[in-house]
């Protein structure tokens, strides 16, 4: 099989059957963001940790894959996509095993930390391996609309295995579910999936990678803490450290002679703009999770898991919107417009959450799926467009970078769409209310529970409307910004070739300068 899109080969049944197997892993990685969920209390209730360690069994994992992605991207394209995914694999299976019988928090922290830089490897070792194995553009659209299919469902499905599982088993099963998926993967890995490299990479850049993870960690770190505690001088610190150091890595890629991130691979036509609108696409979609998760539980008053199974109804039609999109484009259709017209799906769905009451529950779900759909449809035609516009030695490293800005665009959205919904809440919330009940609608109907008669009732219905007056407030901001995503779509993209764009950036020398 060739990798010289000027003249592709079609790809056959056993590339089919790898994209399989590739699914695995990328499946457990995307869960494993969400698979705590439901654990929490049985691991609170046997390991003891702490308040700070509990935010870290949680947190570790997101911040290390964020930190570690485009050094993992740039050296899958020097050691190996293959080899560095199955040395991923490897190591997440470990990992998992280690974390399913941690026997302290310390423990459980350091296995989910091994969970993150295996995570990390995987992630762009699977995009750069399909889009190693199409080189026909069409298969490859079609296949990176299931790679994004799995993707996003992943996300949903880890919360509901997690209840399943800690309903009948103990809380490490989470974790030893990722076992068969990676010894399978150990497998056949070697059998069915293609080797690639950069033939000519150059020398790596050590001194890129403590400062990518200087630029990424710090501003995850202060976003995600924004979403949770509020505004605090330490966090817009942390921010603030993180873009000088990003100032940093750009300029050490601009003017080493063996960059990890080439800036040639910008001059690919469309990959620049991919990266703008997948953060734009993410920031989206995760901005609505942190209300809508809040919504079924809190202000319907669903148990989580009562809460997880509902979660799980908008994500069937998320199957379709990526086939969609695809044949769009493939039967003619401007890839700007299906972009543009995935944003403007995703800016309706948050239309309908603008509307909703607190009774809403059926309206809410229905924001929920419309929203994904646009989300997905969206997406989908960035990362083909992105992947397409890549030198095929650079795959592993435009991965990355579309996955990194995956997760600054996810953390953005909770923050900023986060922030202002707290801020409509606590003006909307009655003065008179206990100073607890002022900062979050969990802590206002904890309060509400320990007010005598009818007060609690009045207190949580209040709390209850003032939550869903801020995620009116923060749906209108989210429309707004998704409206303006689909505009740029199209200003930036009108130019873009509707089908494959990855001949100029083959054409580039193999170091990618």
């Amino acid at each position: 099989m060739t990798t010289n899109p000027n003249s592709p080969v079609r790809a056959g049944r056993r590339e089919w059957t790898a994209l399989g197997v590739l699914m695995l892993p990328l499946l457990l990685v995307s869960m494993d963001v969400s698979v705590l969920y439901f654990a929490i209390p049985q691991i609170s209730a046997d390991l003891e940790p702490t308040g700070t360690q509990q935010l870290w069994i949680f947190d570790i994992y997101a911040f290390v894959l964020a930190g570690l992605l485009m050094t993992m991207g740039a050296l899958g394209d020097r050691i190996g996509r293959r080899k560095l995914l199955l040395i991923g694999a490897a190591a997440f299976g470990a990992a998992s095993l280690a974390a399913a019988y941690a026997d302290s928090a310390e423990a459980l922290i350091a296995a989910r930390a091994v969970l993150g830089i295996g995570g990390a490897t995987l992630m762009p070792s699977t995009l750069a391996l399909v889009r190693t194995m199409f080189t026909d553009p069409t298969q490859r659209a079609k296949a990176i609309a299931l790679w994004s299919g799995v993707m996003t469902g992943g996300v949903a499905l880890g919360s509901v295995m997690s209840g399943v599982l800690v309903e009948y088993f103990w809380w490490g099963s989470v974790f030893l579910v990722n076992l068969p998926a990676m010894a399978l993967l150990l497998v056949l890995g070697p059998i069915l999936l293609p080797e690639s490299r950069n033939p000519a990479p150059g020398r790596f850049d050590r001194l890129s990678v403590p400062l990518s993870m200087a630029a990424v960690l710090p501003v995850i770190y202060g976003l995600k803490e924004i979403t949770s505690d509020g505004w605090n001088v330490r966090y817009v610190v942390s921010i603030t450290v993180g873009l000088l150091f990003a100032a940093l890595f750009v300029h050490r890629q601009r003017t080493s002679a063996s960059p990890m991130i080439p800036p040639a691979l910008f001059r690919g036509r469309g990959f620049g703009p991919a990266v703008v609108l997948n953060l734009l696409a993410l920031f989206g979609m995760m901005g609505s999770a942190f209300f809508t998760t809040q919504y079924i539980q809190s202000v319907l008053g669903k148990s989580a898991m009562e809460a997880a199974l509902w979660a799980l109804l908008p994500s069937l039609p998320i199957g379709m919107a990526a086939p969609l999109a695809t044949w769009l484009v493939q039967k003619g259709v401007a890839r700007a417009t299906v972009v543009a017209a995935g944003f403007t799906i995703s800016a309706s769905g948050y239309g309908l959450l603008a509307v909703a009451g607190t009774e809403s529950m059926w309206l809410v779900l229905a924001a929920c799926g419309v929203l994904a759909c646009g989300v997905v449809m969206a997406t989908t035609q960035i990362m083909d467009l992105a992947m397409g516009a890549a030198p095929v030695d650079r795959a592993a490293t435009a991965s990355s970078l579309m996955e990194t800005g995956a997760e600054f665009g996810g953390a953005l959205g909770m923050a900023v769409l986060g922030s202002i919904g707290t801020a409509v809440y606590r003006h909307e919330i009655p003065a008179s209310a206990p100073a607890p009940a002022h900062e979050t609608l969990g802590a206002a109907l904890a309060v509400a529970d320990q007010l005598p008669g009818r007060a609690g009732d009045v207190l949580a219905a209040a709390a209850r409307e003032a939550f869903t007056s801020g995620m009116r407030g923060a749906a209108l901001a989210g429309a707004v910004t998704l409206l303006a995503a689909a505009v740029l779509a199209v200003v930036m993209l009108r130019r873009v070739p509707a089908h494959d764009n990855a001949g100029r950036a083959d054409r580039l020398s193999p170091s990618g300068v």
